[in-house]
């Protein structure tokens, strides 16, 4: 039969019970737009907390780890492994958290077509010297412009210029937790002890909060130049290498290669971040579970809908089929019925989504623990409006299918006589 008679009839019949037809595009529509917007809301926080840490860890780090040494001289004496050798306050081995030929590491590092970029760090602990009371902190010596490339220091920066790590010496940017505690501000210039017992005065020429306390109220960075004349080392002195990668997948593999290959310990970031991968997992699966059930919820309502529409309509499908029109046409009537409210619901549903999404984008979120984030975060991402209007189509599609069947196996005979 003539498709486009077909879809004539069926807009007849969606047209006759418009109420219902209605309510049943509105539960789809409301079970789209629910869709979109938490799952673009809930991604967008996933995104925002995870950023908090995984923005600012590395894809692999290269470092020394100071730990004893596996193979002890009393079990190496026993090579047959006769003797129960029991070894306890195990100095560790003379190894310092320098990396060894750094610069030589760093260029063939480069040189890797799989490195996007790579950061040196220099990390070493200090005292905040407080009047009479000393607080324990720690100075990250960084290469400025790389750091903040890699890593997005400056999004991090409430005061100050991170510029002026690199252009002005003796400068350091202070976590706003440590700051507090020292009761100092951009300008002041605060004294630190080192490992050694040196004291250095340090002018502060910024403060930076990543919202984790934590980090706040210990962590500081100054140059790698400013910290390796701290320690009073060399120009070579660096104790980690921060690498990363184009494809953050294949961390865990150049990690255990990096540590074969320059013999130096490395951690991949799915290892060192394992947990907030996980609750990002979990928080986006439920997104999708509860948009899914709304979904579905929708497509039972068109179900029904449409079950009644079959039993209120049996006279007109009795004539159809009397008329000559067969079971499959009837069946591909009550399918287009489905297929055109799911269409309707879906694309409103998307227009709502959209809207509802751009609205919460738009409210003020502030929080002294996220100075950087001014609104709630939304991520508007092209594949989650794709998935809702497929999905719509496929959940109505299923939902009409079955009165459908039920539709083209109506016997006119049946329906007339009994009429």
């Amino acid at each position: 039969m003539n498709i486009l008679l077909l879809a004539q009839i069926a807009k007849t019949m969606l047209l006759a019970r418009l109420k219902q037809s209605v309510i049943a595009a509105v539960g789809v529509t409301f079970g789209i737009m629910m869709f979109i917007t938490m799952l673009s809301f809930m991604t967008g926080l996933n995104k925002l907390l995870d950023g908090l840490i995984l923005n600012r860890t590395p894809h692999v780090r290269l470092y020394n780890e100071i730990k004893s040494t596996a193979n002890q001289p009393l079990v190496l004496m026993d090579k047959e492994g006769k003797t129960l050798n029991m070894i306890s306050s195990v100095k560790p081995v003379d190894r310092t958290p320098q990396i060894r030929n750094s610069v030589a590491i760093i260029q063939n590092l480069k040189k890797d077509p799989k490195v996007l970029g790579l950061a040196p760090k220099l990390i070493t602990q200090v005292f905040y010297n407080v009047g009479s009371t000393d607080v324990a902190g720690v100075i990250n010596g960084i290469d400025v412009l790389a750091e903040n490339k890699l890593f997005y220091f400056s999004d991090y920066l409430i005061k100050g210029n991170m510029e002026d790590l690199n252009t002005m010496s003796n400068t350091i940017v202070l976590g706003k937790g440590a700051a507090e505690k020292m009761l100092v501000d951009v300008g002041d210039v605060i004294q630190v002890t080192t490992p050694k017992g040196a004291r250095y005065s340090l002018k502060v020429v910024g403060l930076f909060q990543v919202g984790i306390a934590d980090i706040d109220n210990v962590q500081s960075y100054a140059s790698i130049e400013t910290t390796q004349k701290l320690l009073g080392v060399s120009r070579n002195y660096l104790t980690d290498i921060q690498v990363k990668l184009k494809d953050l997948n294949d961390s865990p593999d150049m990690a255990r290669l990096y540590a074969q290959v320059y013999s130096c310990d490395a951690i991949d970031i799915q290892t060192a971040n394992a947990q907030f991968e996980t609750g990002s997992s979990i928080r986006t699966l439920i997104s999708y579970t509860v948009g899914i059930t709304l979904l579905i919820v929708a497509g039972f309502g068109i179900y029904n809908i449409l079950n009644m529409m079959i039993y209120e309509k049996m006279d007109s499908i009795a004539i159809l089929k009397a008329t000559g029109y067969s079971g499959k046409d009837v069946m591909k009537i009550f399918i287009m019925i489905s297929i055109i409210i799911g269409l309707t619901g879906g694309f409103v549903g998307l227009i709502g989504g959209f809207t509802l999404s751009t609205i919460i984008s738009n409210i003020p979120f502030n929080t002294p623990s996220l100075p950087t984030v001014k609104t709630y975060p939304v991520n508007f991402n092209p594949n989650y409006y794709y998935i809702g209007i497929v999905f719509s189509i496929v959940t109505t599609f299923i939902a009409g299918f079955f009165p459908a069947l039920k539709a083209s196996k109506v016997d006119p005979v049946e329906i007339i006589r009994g009429k």
